[in-house]
């Protein structure tokens, strides 16, 4: 299997189109059509994590958080980065980075957090927008359900719980082939008027090239026509963050002992107490303060993130609990979902979770 084969494993589940605009996701180093020994996966790439993947055999390193996310002007060991870079490319070890585009699916980082903590019914706490587009096309009746089909299994036609999605409306079009033409049917010169079926549908933007392809190849004209327009609606399945509700209530100290121990973190620090029984949980495994006012505008009792600042605390204001569990500690279970995405599609693969704790932060 070659690189670019996992590769697209991870980036049909979460693609690349999906980071955001300052992030570096994506393969960092390496050649993409070598053949892969075996895959590593890690929180962060560290020279012993380089080590590990060559005990092991493994010339693929697959890490949440990207080894370069800055520009580098020189390769010449003078920072960890920089030897890290010249050790991997030394042992043949390619490089790839799952970063805030794993963050914002729905099925991410967060939604691996949301399982843990037994969340149910989650949402994106805030959904992008602009994602969405509606594709029509016009096509004779008999060819609909071919394109329609061809649409949604290219990724088309999928609204929250359902896909097939589209709406069909009868009429009448009208074309005249001219010189040169090969019209499917009517005859070149001659104005034609077909029976034909409006298909609208959308699909989220990253999937447009595949949408394209799909109704051109199975469209019969020879001249397709078509219109693509943008929508302003948010997508629900992307985004920042994520909300979900616990059965039954909870209270507040309770739900913290509970975090602390799945999160096997020494100590959460945390806002005041608010008094309130936890039943609507807000995340956002990294850093997350920048949706602390989304957590209340959504009714959470409580926001699980990692890295809160001295003054964001205040923004809690008794409305909700904040707890920092560190970023490390909220991230921790990415390397468990990377996991389960590559084994479920390839389950006798060689895929090594790294044993090396790369955590900078150390508690005393």
């Amino acid at each position: 299997m070659k690189i670019n084969e996992i590769i697209r494993i991870i980036e049909d589940y979460a693609p690349l189109a999906l980071q955001e605009s300052y992030d570096n996701a994506g393969l960092i180093a390496g050649d993409n059509e070598c053949m892969v020994t075996g895959v590593l996966i890690c929180l962060d790439i560290t020279e012993m994590v380089i080590d590990e993947a060559v005990e092991k055999n493994c010339n693929l390193i697959i890490s949440h958080h990207p080894l370069i996310f800055k520009g580098i002007k020189s390769i010449t060991g003078k920072n960890e980065v920089e030897r890290i870079l010249i050790k991997a490319i030394k042992k043949n070890l390619a490089i790839y980075a799952a970063h805030t585009n794993l963050d914002n699916v729905i099925d991410g980082v967060n939604g691996m957090i949301a399982n843990k903590l037994g969340l149910i019914d989650s949402k994106i706490l805030s959904p992008q927008k602009e994602l969405l587009r509606k594709i029509v096309t016009f096509c004779p009746i008999n060819h609909a359900d071919k394109v329609r089909e061809a649409l949604f299994e290219a990724g088309a036609g999928s609204i929250g719980n359902y896909d097939s999605c589209s709406f069909n409306l009868q009429g009448t079009g009208s074309f005249r082939g001219q010189e040169g033409s090969d019209p499917f049917v009517g005859k070149v010169g001659e104005i034609h008027f077909e029976e034909e079926v409006r298909i609208e549908t959308i699909y989220p933007v990253f999937n447009e090239r595949s949408i394209l392809d799909a109704l051109l190849r199975t469209h019969p004209y020879e001249e397709v026509a078509y219109d693509v327009y943008t929508l302003g609606n948010e997508y629900n399945r992307v985004g920042a963050g994520l909300i979900g509700s616990i059965e039954d209530g909870i209270e507040e100290m309770d739900f913290l002992k509970k975090i602390k121990s799945i999160f096997e973190v020494p100590c959460i620090r945390h806002s005041a107490l608010t008094g309130k029984k936890i039943k609507k949980v807000a995340i956002c495994g990294g850093s997350g303060s920048f949706l602390i006012r989304n957590a209340i505008n959504e009714g959470a009792q409580i926001f699980i993130t990692g890295d809160i600042k001295y003054h964001d605390f205040f923004i809690a204001d008794r409305k909700l609990l904040i707890a920092d569990v560190g970023h490390y500690e909220s991230e921790q279970f990415t390397k468990e979902l990377l996991y389960s995405i590559l084994i479920k599609k390839i389950p006798n693969f060689a895929i090594f979770i790294s044993e090396v704790r790369t955590n900078p932060i150390n508690y005393f």
